[in-house]
Formats: structure tokens, C-alpha cells, sequence
């Protein structure tokens, strides 16, 4: 399986916007069509760094 390409910044922030609004990483996942894997990375990157930038 390929590696697909990166998550814009503003899919990105939605993910971190649905994360403040209480969301589960499984809702979220499926809200928005996105592997778990990818929520949660972005999410835990976005706690340790304070940012959604790669």
C-alpha cells in the first residue's frame, strides 16, 4: 500500500478543531475520511508542538 499525500493545513486544523469540540479520534476518523492513525498523529503533534505545521 503507497503512501497517499499529506493533509492540507486546513483539514489539519479541522481535525484539531473537532478534537476541541470533544470528538472522538474513531468520529473524527470517520467525519472526515481520514485513517485513525493520521487523527491521532495529528492530533499528538499538535499537543507536543502547539501547531498543526508538519
Amino acid at each position: 500500500m503507497g503512501r497517499s499525500q499529506e493533509l492540507s493545513e486546513f483539514k489539519r486544523g479541522t481535525v484539531i478543531g473537532c478534537h476541541l469540540c470533544n470528538k472522538s479520534i474513531h468520529e473524527i476518523s470517520l467525519l472526515l475520511n481520514i485513517p485513525r492513525s493520521t487523527v491521532s498523529g495529528i492530533i499528538t503533534k499538535w499537543k507536543q508542538l502547539g501547531t498543526t505545521a508538519t
